[in-house]
């Protein structure tokens, strides 16, 4: 009973986690309107910073990390922190929230990607046609929105919102194969970091505190939704789930990013909801699902139970 229970807590940790990254989308462009992206991103990585440092000393934690991964940590804040989090946000001046939060879900399809190209994986039939799919979903989110049309759109958003999934997928690959010997909450304060320094000098050079002065209430709640539950909380939580799940079954949360997304910019940003860009994240989805391999075994679970 006690470990069914840990396991069910996990899966809500994991739940949470994917619920406040796909509401940051939303958060982020109700800002944008204000804030330049990188004075955004200062004003994020700083809040996160500070509630990551305040949540390692509470746990006691210690901050000391070896000058020899120090290298390591760098690169990562470069490129899943600073490049990551600029791409998204740029790429939200131009398109709608709800869009991004189905094209991030391709993210899985460069993993796989990369990892036949440097791991030396095998691409089996499968996950060939699943990457056909997610390639025609992300063609039918970046459609023309009027519904009858089928001109694509791929404007500079689009591909900065393609090319941070990526860029995302890099990441993911290089965290594993470095293999830093820290707690993730310790990698992941380090890299909120590196994000702060990297971003500061650029929030003085556009003059950025300026706009401060101008938000409202509403625009201060999403910056400290931003930095609190999105750079702090939600990688806590993800870490607290992968301590009991397996990794593969943790990854599973990761498709459910796009409908937190769709139902926040729908709530709070009132964006209309185009069936077709629906039907292309769903594609996107079920592709991404046939390249991990996922799809037989959760059709032969779903018999079984109708079986019972």
């Amino acid at each position: 009973m006690t470990f069914i229970k840990s396991r069910l807590t996990a899966s809500m940790f994991a739940m949470m986690s994917i619920s406040f990254w796909g509401v940051s989308f939303v958060s982020t462009k109700a800002v944008l309107g204000k804030l330049d992206p990188y004075s955004l991103l200062v004003i994020r990585f700083g809040i996160g910073a500070i509630f990551l440092l305040l949540l390692l000393l509470l746990q006691r934690h210690r901050l000391f990390v070896s000058i020899k991964y120090i290298p390591h940590l760098v690169v990562l804040g470069i490129v899943g922190v600073f490049v990551h989090q600029l791409l998204q946000a740029t790429a939200l001046l131009t398109i709608d929230a709800s869009s991004a939060g189905w094209l991030i879900s391709i993210s899985p399809i460069f993993t796989v990607i990369l990892s036949i190209l440097f791991l030396h994986e095998k691409i089996s039939f499968s996950k060939g046609i699943g990457m056909v799919l997610a390639i025609l979903g992300v063609l039918l989110v970046t459609t023309a929105r009027n519904g009858q049309s089928f001109q694509i759109t791929l404007n500079l958003g689009f591909l900065l919102m393609i090319l941070s999934t990526l860029n995302w997928a890099v990441y993911s690959v290089l965290l594993k194969s470095l293999k830093i010997p820290y707690p993730p909450i310790v990698i992941t304060f380090y890299m909120s970091l590196c994000g702060l320094i990297l971003t500061t000098p650029f929030l003085f050079r556009n003059r950025g505190w300026e706009a401060l002065s101008l938000l409202t209430k509403s625009e201060w709640a999403h910056l400290l939704f931003l930095g609190v539950f999105v750079s702090g909380v939600a990688y806590w939580y993800w870490a607290k789930a992968l301590e009991v799940l397996e990794a593969v079954k943790v990854s599973m949360f990761l498709y459910l990013e796009p409908i937190a997304t769709l139902i926040a910019a729908v709530l709070l940003l009132q964006e209309k909801i185009f069936l077709l860009s629906v039907a292309g994240g769903i594609i996107i989805i079920i592709g991404v699902i046939i390249v991990n391999g996922q799809l037989v075994p959760m059709l032969l679970r779903f018999f079984k139970k109708k079986r019972l």
